[in-house]
């Protein structure tokens, strides 16, 4: 926390420092401010071009998923398009992760744009599946990202700094990101903030923030009993562990709604929660919890040891620390949300006032711990369908393919806005 606090403070006095001056067409500093960023009507222009290819370079990749860690062919498609597009593309990062370097032709800040590449192995399918599949709308975020790039890139002789994309590999896994960063690729590139999308099911056209909120971590834990009764103990136990939980997972679509309106309040049931999943295998219990504020986990691994100690011979054991929750920094997200009321317009923004959604991760929570930037929800529920079509991990998740145009849109402009800009920093001046 402390590398992260003192890394965001560096880059904010950076940027502040160099922002009374610009550099002209020759590279030379002239005072007075920075020439405009990228017109959002030039965004949309250019992406209009694209709506019809990006929508069947998803559709590729839907009927071609690949497990987390597994991405060979998505990579190759993707350094593919990024390549066409005239970005300096590298491969083989932190596993199949593909990074894409954007120049624009004017002096700026260096900005990066995550998009996922995997699909959902067949136990996180909701009810199981028999193999992996394009259930939480990667293939619509890697369709984004490319998208994203070819619009800047076509736009680069009016685009200032640079842009960084960053394909990640194995999200499903909570190891992708750690990858990534461990190839040294931000520090490499010098990344001063990054930015996601993630399909939501929201309705298409509509974003959620998350100022201040975001997604929860994990925690697990294995408690081991013996004796006789060991089994019938275990079971016990779980039932025990499981009566932690202040959520339920949903049973039904009425369930899911609930859960989305659940968000949106500031003080509702998602505000503070425990999701616990706890099962009993022969003498042993699996138990996996989620928790929200993340400084819950000790009180919850406390309660488990607690719990174990009335059965005599029991062992506790937690095997790693909590992953940490992705936390979006409150003041970029509202600076996220006034660029898109303003771009979108008014009624295309919403802002989320809890974790979302209570009983999934996302290791983008590893970027966000390091510098500063944004997670948002994208809206891909199409009108007359049900809710499970746009809820992520569902059998029948089927997003709308309106929303990556949408999205392209809306994260370009975003993007672009942020290269270009020296204030507006946390930390900085406003």
């Amino acid at each position: 926390m402390e590398h992260a606090l003192a890394r965001r403070a560096l880059l904010a006095g950076t940027a502040a420092a160099g922002a009374g001056m610009v550099w002209g067409g020759r590279g030379k500093a002239v005072a007075g401010g920075w020439r405009g960023p990228v017109k959002q009507a030039a965004v949309a222009t250019e992406a209009a071009r694209l709506d019809h290819v990006l929508i069947q370079l998803r559709r590729d990749f839907h009927r071609h998923p690949e497990a987390p860690g597994q991405e060979q062919r998505t990579a190759a498609v993707v350094a593919r398009e990024l390549r066409a597009a005239g970005l300096d593309v590298a491969t083989g990062v932190g596993g199949h992760g593909v990074v894409g370097v954007l120049r624009g032709s004017r002096p700026g800040r260096t900005v990066a744009y995550r998009a996922d590449m995997d699909a959902v192995p067949p136990q996180d399918i909701v009810g199981g599946g028999p193999a992996p599949a394009h259930l939480c709308g990667h293939d619509v975020h890697t369709a984004v990202g490319i998208g994203v790039a070819r619009v800047l890139a076509r736009l680069r002789q009016q685009l200032s700094g640079t842009v960084v994309f960053l394909f990640q590999p194995a999200e499903e896994t909570l190891s992708g990101a750690r990858a990534l960063i461990d190839s040294g690729v931000l520090e490499r590139e010098c990344v001063e903030e990054i930015h996601a999308l993630h399909c939501g099911p929201f309705p298409v056209g509509q974003f959620a923030v998350t100022p201040g909120y975001g997604m929860p971590g994990q925690d697990k834990a294995e408690v081991t009993l013996c004796g006789p009764d060991a089994l019938d103990a275990a079971r016990r136990l779980a039932v025990d562990i499981g009566a932690l939980a202040t959520v339920a997972p949903p049973r039904t679509p009425a369930d899911l709604e609930r859960i989305i309106a659940a968000a949106q309040m500031p003080d509702g049931p998602l505000a503070r929660f425990v999701a616990v999943r706890a099962s009993a295998q022969e003498a042993k219990v699996s138990v996996s919890y989620r928790c929200w504020p993340q400084e819950r986990y000790a009180e919850v691994r406390e309660s488990i040891r607690r719990m174990a100690k009335a059965y005599a011979g029991a062992g506790v054991r937690f095997p790693t620390g909590p992953f940490p929750a992705m936390v979006c920094p409150e003041r970029d997200a509202r600076l996220l949300a006034r660029h898109l009321r303003r771009t979108a317009g008014r009624d295309k923004v919403i802002e989320l006032r809890a974790a979302f959604p209570p009983f999934s991760g996302e290791d983008f929570a590893l970027f966000l711990d390091r510098i500063p930037g944004t997670y948002t929800f994208l809206g891909v529920h199409a009108p007359g369908t049900p809710i499970t079509a746009s809820y992520p991990h569902y059998p029948d998740f089927s997003p709308d393919e309106r929303a990556i145009g949408v999205g392209v849109r809306a994260m370009a402009g975003w993007i672009a806005e942020r290269t270009h800009r020296a204030r507006d920093l946390p930390g900085g001046p406003n």
